[in-house]
């Protein structure tokens, strides 16, 4: 599961996510890729069930990148304990996404393999996703 090696400090407060992408808007490597549509916060668990989706169908050719990295920790106190006594353990990490965001880029196959193993991608995450192709891909 994507987590960091290490960190500068074990928990972090929630914050707020506002405004769009203004990095990691536009395709970097790839033809093809997956862009979202809303804000969340998509966690290591789910980048991962996404990843295996888009290998999965695309038969391991082609290649695929992963251009977010769950860096920000969540935690969680137990079940059944009372309120106080300070901030939960970490539990797991996300990665924050805002709109306009490419979550996954694909290269090296058919326009019709891509965008049906971007769509299986889209379908394990938890928000509206838009499939984006390159401006200058020409098609053989």
């Amino acid at each position: 599961m994507l987590q960091p090696k290490k960190t500068k400090y074990r928990k972090q407060q929630k914050g707020r996510m506002k405004g769009n992408a203004h990095r990691g808007h536009e395709l970097a490597f790839g033809s093809f890729g997956i862009k979202t549509m809303e804000e969340a916060w998509l966690t290591g668990r789910q980048i991962e069930a996404a990843r295996q989706a888009v290998t999965r169908h695309m038969k391991r050719e082609g290649q695929i990148w992963i251009n977010i990295f769950p860096d920000k920790p969540v935690t969680k106190k137990p079940a059944e304990v009372r309120m106080g006594k300070g901030k939960g353990a970490p539990e797991y990490f996300v990665a924050r996404v805002t709109p306009g965001r490419i979550l996954f880029e694909a290269d090296g196959v058919p326009l019709e393999v891509a965008k049906e193993a971007l769509r299986l991608a889209a379908q394990k995450l938890p928000v509206d996703t838009k499939f984006v192709v390159r401006r200058d891909y020409v098609q053989e």
